[in-house]
C-alpha cells in the first residue's frame, strides 16, 4: 500500500511577508546587523513594516529600535536573526512565544562546527516542531526575493540584484547560490533565491515545492550538498514535474574529497553519486556538473520548452567555428537539421556564391561590408520548419561590427519562437556581448558549455514526451507490506522466488552424503553443489561451491568437500544439489538495495564478476513499470550482447524485463522487510530455447 505524499508548509508569508523584524539590527559599519538593515531599509522595495530590535540603540537611520521582541507593537510575519550564536536559541524562543510564523537565522556556529553546535541545531529543530514556527537556516545568507525586491539577507551584493526573470533558485550553500544570481550579468534573471545553509528545519525540498506553485517561475535550479530526507525531496521534484516546471540540479559531493568537504561545510549527508544520479534521471531532473552549466541549461529551458526531437542549425561568420560546433553536436549525439529546400534556395539567393548555405551556414566576413545580411539570413534559418534551435558561435569580438551582429540576433529572436543560442567565445567582451546580455540571451562562455546545455535541453524534451504519470514510490522502507518468510538460505530464497514466477534451477537439499547420491541420481547430468548456510553470503569464497559434478560417487565426494570447507566459516544445514544451467547465454545481475536516503532501488547490469570490472549498471527507484524496465536495459552497454552480435542469436530480453517487474512486485509486497535482494548471476538464454530462458542461478535475500 503506497504512502501518502508528504505535506509541505505554505511559505507565501515567508517569501512575501507583510512585516519583518530584524533581531540584532546594528549601526556598526560592516556588521551582519548593519548589512541586513541596509538591505531591508534601503535596498528593498518593501512596502510592509520593518521592526528593529537592539536594546542598546534608540534608532538606526531614523528607524526606532525596540529593546526586545516582546515590546514590538505587532506580530511580524518573519523574524531575521542576526546575533551571535550564544543568543540565538533564546531569541527563537521569544519569537515563537510572540507568535511569529517564520524565523530566518543568519548566524553560523551550529551543525557545521559539530559538538555543541550540533546539539544547539537539534534544539532548534525541536523548537520548530514544538511551536510550529518554521525556521530557515542557520548558517545562511538569508532569503532574497528578487521579483518583489525584498532582501532579508546580509549580502552586500543585494543592492545590485536588479535583473528579474522566471528562474527559482534553491541552494544549501550561499557562495555558489550568489554565483547563480550573478548570472544576471550574462542576461539571466531570477525571481527568488533561497539559500538554506544547514537547513535545520525548512530545506531545499520545501522551496522546490513552493516554486512549483509560483506563477512567476518557469524553471527551478537546485544546488544540493546533501540530502537528508529523500522522500520529501522526491515529492517536491514530482510536484514540479506535475506543474510542468523543469528542475535542474547540481549535486556537490560526487567524489570522496567532495563528500568530506560537504560534511565539513553543512554537515549534510552527501549520499552515493550513482544513486543520486539514477534517482534524478528517473524523475526528469536534469543533473549538471558546474554552476555555469546549471544556469546555461536552466535559462535555455526557461526561454523555450524543448520538443520531443531537437534538430539544430549552426549559423555564423566563421567557417572554422561552425565546423567545430558541428563536430561537438555530433559527438554529443545531437542532430543537425536538414534544411527545407525553400530555406536553401533563399540562402543561396541572399548570400554570395562563396558562402556555405548548408548546415552549418557560413555567411563569411561579408557581414562587415553588408551589415544587414545577418538579419535577413538568420531569419531565414530560424523560420525553417525543420529547425528547433539555432547555435550561433561567436569566436571573436570585432567591436562595432560584432555589436551589429548582436543587435541582429536580438531582433530576429523577437520575431521567432525558435530559440537562438549565441556563444560568446572571445575573452574580449565588447559592446556586442553587453547587447546580448541586455537582450536576455545568457550566452554560454564556450562551445563545449553551449552544446552541453543543448544536449540537456534535448534530453529533457525526450523525457517529457515519454514520461508517464508518476507511480507511487516506495521510500525509506516505510510502505506497508507483508511479512517476509524465512529466506535466509539460498534454497529458501529460491523457493520464494519460484512461487512468484521467477525461474530457478531444479534442485534438492541433501543433508547427508546418501541424500546427495540420491539427488544426483534423480537430477542426472552435470550438477553444482552449494553449501546451505544462513551465515555464508559468498559461498564460493570459502570453498562452499563445487561445479561440474557428474554421477552419484562424485556427488558424495563433493558433498563432503563442501561441508568440510563451509563448516569452518559458519553453520551448514545441508548442501543444495542443482542441475547446472544449459550452456550458452548472457550472465546478468539483478539486485535491490534499500538506500538510506531514497529507499529501495533496483539495479541491472552485467553479471558475475563483470559488474565489478565494467560497472555497466542501470538503477531505478521502485516500483518499476514496463517502460522503465525497458529503459534500464536500453541504457546498458551490454544490451548489444543480449540482442545478439556477429550472428549470435537474440536473447530473451522481454523475459528479463518480466523478471525485473516480478522482483519489483516482490519488494513492493514486502517493502518493510527487505534490505537487500541479489540475483547474480541471472542467465538470459536465447529467445525460443527449450526450457526456461531467464534463470536466477544464485539468490541472496537479506532482511531489513
Amino acid at each position: 500500500m503506497p504512502l501518502a505524499l508528504p505535506e509541505f508548509p505554505d511559505l507565501e508569508r515567508l517569501v512575501r511577508p507583510r512585516s519583518v523584524v530584524l533581531v540584532g539590527a546594528s549601526a556598526k559599519p560592516g556588521s551582519l546587523g548593519r548589512r541586513t538593515a541596509d538591505n531591508l531599509l534601503h535596498a528593498s522595495d518593501f512596502g510592509g513594516d520593518v521592526h528593529l530590535v537592539n536594546p542598546r540603540a534608540a534608532d538606526i537611520d531614523g528607524h526606532p529600535c525596540h529593546p526586545d521582541v516582546e515590546s514590538l507593537p505587532a506580530v511580524p510575519d518573519v523574524a531575521v536573526i542576526a546575533i551571535p550564536a550564544a543568543g540565538v536559541m533564546d531569541a527563537l524562543e521569544r519569537c515563537a512565544t510572540k507568535g511569529i510564523a517564520y524565523a530566518i537565522v543568519l548566524t553560523s556556529g551550529f551543525g557545521e562546527v559539530g559538538g555543541d553546535g550540533r546539539v544547539q541545531q537539534d534544539r532548534m529543530r525541536a523548537l520548530a516542531a514544538r511551536t510550529g514556527m518554521r525556521i530557515y537556516g542557520p548558517n545562511c545568507p538569508g532569503l532574497t526575493n528578487l521579483a518583489d525586491r525584498i532582501g532579508m539577507t546580509f549580502s552586500p551584493a543585494f543592492a545590485d540584484d536588479r535583473r528579474v526573470g522566471p528562474i527559482g533558485i534553491a541552494t544549501q550553500g550561499g557562495g555558489l547560490g550568489r554565483n547563480l544570481v550573478q548570472a544576471a550579468e550574462r542576461g539571466a534573471g531570477a525571481a527568488l533565491w533561497a539559500s538554506l545553509g544547514n537547513a535545520a528545519d525548512l530545506d531545499v525540498a520545501d522551496f522546490v515545492h513552493h516554486l512549483a506553485q509560483d506563477d512567476g517561475v518557469k524553471v527551478i535550479l537546485t544546488l544540493l550538498e546533501g540530502v537528508r530526507d529523500g522522500r520529501r525531496l522526491l515529492a517536491a521534484f514530482r510536484a514540479a514535474a506535475a506543474a510542468g516546471k523543469p528542475v535542474v540540479t547540481l549535486k556537490v559531493g560526487r567524489s570522496a574529497y567532495g563528500v568530506r568537504a560537504v560534511q565539513s561545510h553543512t554537515a549534510a549527508m552527501a549520499g552515493s553519486a550513482e544513486v543520486n544520479s539514477a534517482v534524478f534521471a528517473q524523475l526528469g531532473v536534469v543533473e549538471v556538473a558546474d554552476t555555469d552549466e546549471l544556469m546555461d541549461v536552466g535559462w535555455l529551458l526557461a526561454r523555450a520548452a524543448p520538443p520531443p526531437r531537437t534538430r539544430i542549425a549552426i549559423f555564423g561568420g566563421s567557417g572554422g567555428a561552425g565546423a567545430m560546433a558541428a563536430d561537438m553536436v555530433g559527438a554529443a549525439g545531437l542532430e543537425l537539421a536538414e534544411f527545407a529546400p525553400e530555406t536553401t534556395a533563399a540562402l543561396r539567393e541572399a548570400l554570395p556564391a562563396f558562402a556555405a548555405v548548408g548546415n552549418p551556414v557560413d555567411i563569411t566576413a561579408t557581414t562587415i561590408s553588408a551589415p544587414g545580411l545577418m538579419d535577413r539570413t538568420l531569419g531565414i534559418v530560424a523560420a525553417d520548419p525543420n529547425v528547433d534551435l539555432v547555435l550561433l558561435p561567436i569566436p571573436l569580438d570585432y567591436g562595432d561590427h560584432s555589436a551589429h551582429g548582436s543587435r541582429a540576433m536580438a531582433e530576429v529572436q523577437s520575431r521567432t519562437g525558435t530559440p537562438l543560442l549565441p556563444v560568446w567565445m572571445s575573452d574580449r567582451r565588447g559592446p556586442g556581448w553587453q547587447i546580448l546580455a541586455d537582450a536576455g540571451f545568457c550566452s554560454p562562455r564556450s562551445l563545449t558549455k553551449a552544446v552541453s546545455a543543448v544536449r540537456h535541453w534535448a534530453d529533457h524534451g525526450r523525457w517529457r514526451a515519454a514520461a508517464p504519470a508518476p507511480a507511487p514510490l516506495i521510500l525509506n522502507g516505510r510502505a506497508a507490506g507483508e511479512p517476509l518468510p524465512d529466506v535466509r538460505t539460498e534454497p529458501a530464497a529460491k523457493a520464494w522466488l519460484a512461487a512468484a514466477g521467477i525461474a530457478v534451477p531444479e534442485g534438492v537439499v541433501a543433508r547427508t552424503e546418501a541424500e546427495a547420491r540420491a539427488a544426483a541420481a534423480e537430477l542426472g547430468g552435470r550438477l553444482v553443489l552449494k553449501a546451505v548456510s544462513p551465515d555464508l553470503h559468498h559461498k564460493s569464497d570459502v570453498g562452499g561451491v563445487v561445479l561440474g559434478v557428474e554421477g552419484a560417487d562424485a556427488a558424495a565426494e563433493a558433498w563432503e568437500r563442501v561441508v568440510a570447507s563451509a563448516s569452518a566459516h559458519g553453520t551448514v544445514e545441508g548442501v543444495l544439489v542443482e542441475r547446472m544451467a544449459p550452456a550458452g547465454g548472457v550472465e546478468m545481475l539483478v539486485g535491490v538495495h534499500r538506500d538510506p536516503v531514497y529507499g529501495h532501488l533496483i539495479s541491472v547490469g552485467m553479471g558475475g564478476v563483470h559488474v565489478e570490472v565494467f560497472g555497466d549498471v542501470q538503477r531505478r527507484l521502485l516500483p518499476l513499470d514496463r517502460r522503465t524496465a525497458e529503459e534500464m536495459l536500453d541504457g546498458l552497454r551490454c544490451k548489444r550482447l543480449l540482442e545478439g552480435v556477429r550472428g549470435a542469436p537474440r536473447h530473451d530480453v522481454e523475459g528479463l524485463v518480466d523478471l525485473l517487474l516480478a522482483v519489483s512486485a516482490l519488494v513492493e509486497r514486502h517493502a518493510d522487510a527487505i534490505g537487500e535482494l541479489d540475483l547474480n548471476p541471472v542467465l538470459v538464454r536465447p529467445a525460443g530455447a527449450a526450457g526456461p530462458t531467464v534463470l536466477a542461478l544464485d539468490a541472496l535475500v537479506v532482511g531489513a
